[in-house]
């Protein structure tokens, strides 16, 4: 796995307020009954971890980047809620499950993982594998192509652009949520639902600002792999994030994405 962006403290900062924003959207998504084992691959800092054990039951995140899993049990310890998950080191592509947990899981979960791996339909047939007979599988992931600000930002192109080249020179894909339905048939499960968590903000919301400085910390973080392969001058970088900042000061400013969610079933 090539993560572009990292896991130093500012980028942790930076997913810890993501989490915030956007894990009661996909929560709702989810359509949890209770009394549910749920796997998360790749669980990050495991915010969404922890809110899907407040309503399922036993959940258990698995994630490969020892600093991130260290955050996790960090913030689980701080919130006093250590003991509603079990938080576990491994990788998606080689899932650290004993023998007795596989097919046993009534929910298995990924978000914002397929697009950083190099083998996504590897990590798709073992979450199926983890499912048990009649269980989902639910993957969530973006497309980086559908981001729309308005007006248009003098410089955002290219960048942009840039920006999604890097996830290709890692051998990874930006716009992976559009093959999530195919992902999940490859890998032996029924498709059943495919669907987007809205993923935008204007000037005056209040989501506004902390969405504006994801974006320049996506951009940020991608910025030593976009100068190591020569997408983009560094001077048109600066250039397209100083533009990003000025229109974000716009009273007028707003910007479109989503990410795609897609589930699927273990056949029984």
């Amino acid at each position: 796995m090539s993560y572009l962006h990292g896991s130093a403290p500012d980028e942790q900062r930076r997913l810890a307020k993501m989490n915030d924003l956007l894990n009661a959207p996909l929560l709702r998504e989810l359509r949890l009954q209770g009394n549910e084992r749920v796997l998360d691959v790749g669980c990050g800092l495991a915010q969404l971890t922890r809110g899907m054990a407040k309503q399922a039951g036993r959940v258990i995140g698995i994630e490969r980047d020892a600093r991130q899993l260290a955050e996790a049990k960090r913030l689980a310890e701080e919130a006093g809620e250590a003991g509603l998950v079990e938080l576990r080191e491994g990788d998606a592509l080689d899932l650290p499950l004993e023998d007795e947990e596989w097919a046993s899981f009534d929910l298995v979960l990924t978000r914002f993982l397929l697009e950083h791996l190099q083998d996504p339909r590897r990590a798709v047939r073992g979450m199926v594998r983890a499912a048990r007979p009649g269980g989902r599988i639910v993957l969530a992931d973006d497309d980086h192509p559908l981001l729309r600000p308005w007006p248009e930002i003098p410089g955002f192109a290219p960048l942009w652009s840039a920006y999604q080249e890097a996830f290709r020179c890692l051998k990874n894909d930006p716009e992976i949520g559009k093959r999530l339905v195919t992902l999940l048939h490859e890998a032996g499960a029924q498709p059943r639902r495919n669907t987007w968590v809205f993923f935008g903000s204007c000037a005056g919301s209040d989501t506004w600002e902390p969405l504006v400085q994801n974006l320049l910390g996506v951009l940020r973080t991608g910025r030593g792999t976009i100068e190591e392969h020569r997408l983009l001058p560094p001077e048109a970088f600066d250039y397209g994030m100083k533009e990003i900042a000025a229109w974000a000061e716009r009273p007028d400013a707003a910007f479109w994405y989503a990410f795609a969610v897609a589930e699927g079933v273990r056949p029984g």
